[in-house]
């Protein structure tokens, strides 16, 4: 099944540039533009001068963000500032973090995976991708010839024989260790001995693999292949037929997911009282006044709280806000009807299918090009927006399980946009891997 293989990774040579929270950066698609500032201000040597640099108004055909960063990447690695391993390696790649008062470890490996086509389902996608984010990825990847970031992928480990290596593997020092300004320790253990790399590799040759982030990176990079190819179809087993991913195994403790909730904003018309009253068909509606507290806080702690029922929250910048629980089971049948009961039963397809789509005209071409609908993993965030009068209302939603990730995964089919932030994000720029 999975070619999952060890390789020389691109890393930063510390002796020049000293701690590497300095020239690391978040995953380019969640920062910000202060961030990116910031993230520039660091070091002249920052991943995101590369990964995810700025436009200018002087920008023209030859001179743009991207051959900027193919430049700047040459130079770095000329200057040694960016230096090959000498082994093809595995890397050991480890989170260490507390959430909610929790020490918490997430443990994968980095490694190159084969390129396949989705439908050897090998690797198997769980949401929909936009052309114009795999553009963007292309046109990088095409001046700098490099992963430069890992897509992170699942697997499932039922009996924990790949656990067992990692572990045995990382039981000593890490090789590389640092914390990033979100005080999270991201160690790196470097497994280049040829026999644990060729055990790691067996193990993998039975699993198939989830992406859970980054399937805008790796429908770019089938697309990348397919033009080398195209380009040189008398190459065989080159460097662009792989591909760099985190591997996870499904059943680590430290998997989290969280919700992504909806923001939307510029309908001409918004009547919340007639919206409640039309849901009651499919929902049980309920209306909850706030008497004190942390809005946010109260409605995720309501709506997770509900077991075995879908459930969700509207939230319209009143002292009160709506719980609706699935009472009418069939009801999205009459909607959905070529798809999975997997795909079927997530909170997203329900909410987007029962209630975006059908009361509030937001369909899927009006969801990718975010016209109405905007999305925010911080509830606190959702709820301030509305407050201020910035958006019209918010809904509250639980997280997407692993369970139900795999299940839609398996079943050949892709989530709605935005249906899963995993969390912490994978740092970009601990190793690269160039073609």
């Amino acid at each position: 099944m999975a070619n999952v293989i060890p390789f020389k990774g691109l890393r930063y040579n510390t002796e020049l540039v000293g701690n590497l929270n300095d020239v690391t950066a978040p995953p380019y698609d969640i920062i910000s533009p202060e961030q990116q500032d910031a993230l520039y201000e660091k070091s002249e040597y920052n991943i995101v001068r590369v990964d995810y640099g700025k436009t200018y108004e002087t920008d023209d055909e030859k001179n743009n963000k991207y051959t900027r960063a193919g430049e700047m990447f040459a130079s770095w690695i000329e200057k040694g500032i960016l230096k090959k391993d000498e082994k093809p390696a595995f890397y050991i790649y480890e989170q260490v973090f507390e959430y909610n008062r929790t020490p918490i470890s997430l443990k994968g490996i980095i490694s190159l995976v084969e390129i396949v086509e989705f439908d050897k389902k090998i690797v198997l996608p769980h949401e929909n991708t936009l052309s114009k984010a795999k553009t963007d990825r292309f046109d990088l990847m095409s001046t700098t010839d490099a992963n430069l970031s890992q897509i992170y992928s699942l697997y499932l480990d039922e009996d924990k024989a790949v656990e067992k290596l990692i572990n045995e593997y990382s039981s000593g020092k890490p090789d590389v260790s640092f914390v990033t300004d979100d005080n999270i320790t991201q160690n790196i253990w470097i497994i280049s001995d040829s026999e644990k790399t060729a055990k790691i590799s067996e193990q993998f040759k039975n699993k198939q693999l989830f992406i859970a982030d980054g399937h805008h990176r790796y429908e770019t990079a089938l697309n990348f292949r397919n033009k080398k190819r195209e380009e040189n179809p008398d190459a065989k087993d080159a460097p662009y037929d792989y591909v760099m991913m985190m591997l996870t195994s499904m059943e680590d403790s430290g998997l989290l997911v969280f919700p992504t909730h909806r923001m939307i904003k510029n309908l001409p018309e918004f009547d919340e009282n007639v919206i409640t009253s039309c849901l009651t068909e499919d929902f049980a509606v309920s209306k909850i006044y706030f008497t004190e507290g942390d809005y946010a806080k109260i409605i995720m702690e309501k709506i997770s709280s509900v077991l075995d029922e879908k459930c969700f929250a509207l939230y319209t910048g009143k002292d009160y806000y709506y719980r609706f629980e699935l009472k009418n089971t069939d009801a999205i049948n009459n909607y959905i009807t070529d798809m999975s009961s997997a795909y079927k039963n997530l909170d997203v397809t329900l909410l987007h299918t029962l209630v975006l789509e059908r009361f509030f005209g937001i369909d899927s071409a009006n969801m990718a090009n975010q016209k109405n609908l905007f999305y925010t993993r911080d509830a606190k965030e959702a709820i301030e927006a509305v407050k201020s009068g910035e958006y019209q209302c918010s809904f509250l939603i639980n997280a997407t399980s692993v369970a139900e990730i795999k299940e839609v995964s398996l079943a050949n089919e892709k989530m709605p946009q935005k249906s899963t932030y995993f969390w912490p994000k994978l740092v970009t720029g601990i190793v690269i891997n160039k073609f």
